[in-house]
């Protein structure tokens, strides 16, 4: 005879397959997995139990953010570079006493933004462009105030009269 195991029957059957269309609706408008699973009703922990045991709901997510992903991507580019528009106005001009519609386009022209642009190299060339040797020098800085820090707690603790010296070699003196 088998035993029925016990606990709650899943909700996933009921709650999420039948909606894995609004579920990729929901991931393309940028919902976090924590609304997603509040608008289907179902705990945040439950929700991630279930993209872990069926891949047809992380393929939905997967396939709602890609398309999202790629717009942001080709907008950020476009952003990057600059580019123009047709701008279409439509006027309403008086002529000899009657109404008349006029249109009239003109082309735009954004220019390239700067911030876009290293934002974009930094992400898709991070190795040429981040500022790691910047980061790293902070770094630095920082590591050595704390072990300055320690040199004189230990000569005060020690009644030393001066603490040791902690030589630092520039950046440009030292070899790559």
């Amino acid at each position: 005879m088998s035993r029925r195991k016990g606990g709650r029957k899943s909700k996933y059957h009921t709650h999420i397959k039948p909606r894995l269309a609004e579920i990729e609706a929901w991931a393309r408008d940028g919902l976090t997995d924590e609304q997603i699973a509040k608008n289907l009703n179902v705990g945040v922990s439950t929700f991630h139990k279930y993209k872990n045991e069926y891949i047809e709901l992380v393929e939905s997510l997967k396939k709602g953010k890609e398309i999202v992903d790629v717009e942001v991507e080709n907008a950020m580019l476009k952003r990057s570079l600059g580019y123009e528009y047709e701008e279409v106005r439509t006027l309403i001009e008086e002529v000899d006493g009657k109404k008349k519609k006029k249109v009239e386009k003109v082309i735009k022209h954004v220019p390239a933004d700067v911030t876009a642009g290293i934002f974009w190299l930094r992400n898709r060339k991070g190795n040429a462009w981040s500022n790691k040797e910047e980061i790293d020098v902070k770094k630095s800085l920082a590591e050595i105030k704390k072990l300055e820090a320690e040199a004189d707690k230990l000569a005060k603790e020690n009644k030393v009269d001066s603490p040791p010296t902690i030589n630092i070699i520039p950046l440009e003196r030292r070899s790559k």
